[in-house]
């Protein structure tokens, strides 16, 4: 059987500003032996206090992502939770890139939200964390009540188009991706010393299938698995849905920018028009203050 990684602890003695307590687990039922790290920050009084937020990463970033909305989480009194998937960030990394599948990372983030027993959530997700998490709540409907989504989509055996295409060959040739050169060339404004944090789990190639895998997952025929969860998650959020939810956009991405977030935003019940980050690319979240901020105050005022 091929191995499991753990990224030592002194790859990630250069990240800046991410002051959380690790957390961890290895213990979720089907994944015995794979340590899944989180973040896990509690609030204290303020009018969040008792909701969760549950912040989802996609592919190639972790944690790291949300550093600058969990304060905001934190200060009016919620639950911040961000789960790196296994392959990402702190979490385990099996060296086996067959072992990831659209199943291998949906079970774990229903197993790790039935083990923490999170209620009264907030879902909060961009790329893969979005694909994943926008088809799980139709299954755990009761345990989320809100949601905020970026850059992501429910894809249900199509391409998302020609820039997702793009993106597919481009991780397909690397599979030694340089992932700090990635977010340095990607995401405006950005330091070095951030794309080096992005870059920070993956210490060589052997620590990189779950980011040569993830685009490969993605359901662009009708036969690959996800399809009948997607269709399941549309029909949800378009009919059954009855959470807040608010939209926030990166406008510069090139694959989930406006024209596809505003096609899901059809799919969104109740979903109002959304927040445009002007100088925003795919991970939005690097303006994740703004953003944050701007959803406690229109969950505030709905």
């Amino acid at each position: 059987m091929a191995s499991i990684l753990r990224t030592p602890d002194e790859a990630f003695a250069g990240v800046p500003d991410f002051p959380f307590a690790p957390h961890y687990i290895d213990d979720l039922p089907g994944y015995e032996g794979i340590r899944v790290h989180y973040v896990d920050e509690a609030g204290g009084e303020g009018p969040e206090a008792g909701k969760t937020f549950l912040c989802l990463h996609g592919q190639p970033s972790w944690s790291f992502l949300y550093r600058k909305m969990i304060p905001v989480f934190t200060a009016a009194g919620g639950r911040a939770v961000a789960p790196d998937l296994i392959g990402f960030g702190k979490s385990d990394k099996p060296e086996d890139d067959e072992r990831y599948t659209y199943g291998f990372h949906r079970g774990m983030l229903m197993a790790f939200i039935e083990a923490l027993d999170l209620r009264n959530v907030t879902l909060v997700c961009q790329d893969w964390g979005g694909i994943l998490g926008l088809g799980i709540v139709p299954d755990m409907a009761e345990r989320f009540e809100r949601l905020i989504v970026m850059n992501t989509g429910i894809p249900i055996g199509e391409s998302p188009g020609p820039g997702f295409d793009a993106w597919k060959a481009f991780n397909r040739s690397q599979p030694d991706m340089d992932v700090a050169g990635l977010f340095k060339r990607g995401t405006p404004g950005i330091t070095d010393a951030e794309a080096a944090a992005y870059g920070a789990p993956f210490p060589d190639m052997t620590f990189k299938a779950g980011v040569r895998r993830f685009p490969e997952l993605v359901p662009v025929d009708p036969a690959m698995e996800g399809v009948e969860e997607g269709k399941r998650a549309r029909k949800f959020w378009s009919e059954e849905w009855s959470g807040k939810s608010f939209m926030a956009i990166g406008v510069q991405d090139p694959v989930l920018g406006p024209p596809a977030m505003k096609h899901m935003r059809t799919m969104m019940r109740g979903c109002p028009e959304p927040m445009e980050i002007a100088d925003g690319g795919h991970f939005v979240q690097e303006k994740g203050e703004g953003i944050a901020r701007a959803a406690l105050a229109a969950f505030a005022a709905d």
